[in-house]
């Protein structure tokens, strides 16, 4: 479960045009208050994205790269594309996960056993203040940072970062119950424009072992 909630944890619907002016037209809101529109305005998401797992001795271990697709509510995929190819997909209350170079896709339910992750806010379907508590943490690096705390003692994760750059998701951090960080770049974003339904529709490839809650 710590490789799916840390991919399912970048699924967040943030960022639109309409929040990217509202966050200017409020430049004096706290972080938080930010993140609050972005999570209530944004419709549609698509980035590239780098993520680099890190170890407890603080040394990269692993870096990927990949596009992020989402459309709330409960819709969004990852395509990894370097250096092994994996996709996960989420729609109608499921999540796949295909691993290309395995041949093996495993179906997971997004229900309360989701529940202490982020899964079911990040597809929109849960408030932000049920499942968090939410702080400034301030600027670094010239990102505004806002600090998730789960209020359920059954996550598997700590906490989680999300930064703020001009109205614009641009990193995000989880730290998990393992002594391992997750750090996750976004570049290109593009936000509220028309996806492809077909981009969150799954069918499992011929020939591929099929592993199911069911």
């Amino acid at each position: 479960m710590k490789k799916i909630v840390t991919i399912v944890l970048i699924a967040m619907g943030l960022l639109a045009t309409d929040t990217v002016c509202l966050a200017k037209g409020n430049a004096k809101n706290e972080p938080v208050s930010q993140l609050q529109v972005f999570l209530k305005v944004s419709k549609s998401l698509s980035a590239d994205f780098k993520q680099v797992l890190i170890n407890e001795n603080g040394t990269p271990t692993k870096t990927s790269y990949g596009v992020f697709y989402l459309q709330r509510p409960g819709k969004f995929r990852w395509d990894y594309k370097k250096p092994f190819q994996q996709q996960i997909v989420s729609n109608s209350g499921k999540v796949w996960f295909y691993d290309t170079d395995l041949e093996q896709v495993t179906v997971k339910k997004i229900d309360e056993s989701l529940g202490s992750t982020p899964a079911l806010l990040l597809s929109g379907d849960v408030a932000l203040e049920e499942n968090y508590t939410m702080e400034n943490q301030g600027a670094n690096e010239g990102l505004q940072w806002i600090k998730l705390v789960p209020k359920s003692q059954e996550s598997s994760f700590k906490y989680v970062l999300i930064g703020l750059s001009k109205g614009s998701l641009a990193g995000m951090e989880l730290s998990d119950n393992f002594g391992q960080l997750t750090r996750i770049y976004f570049s290109n974003v593009i936000v509220n424009a028309p996806l492809k339904q077909t981009l969150f529709e799954f069918e499992p490839p011929k020939g591929a072992d099929v592993f199911s809650d069911d």
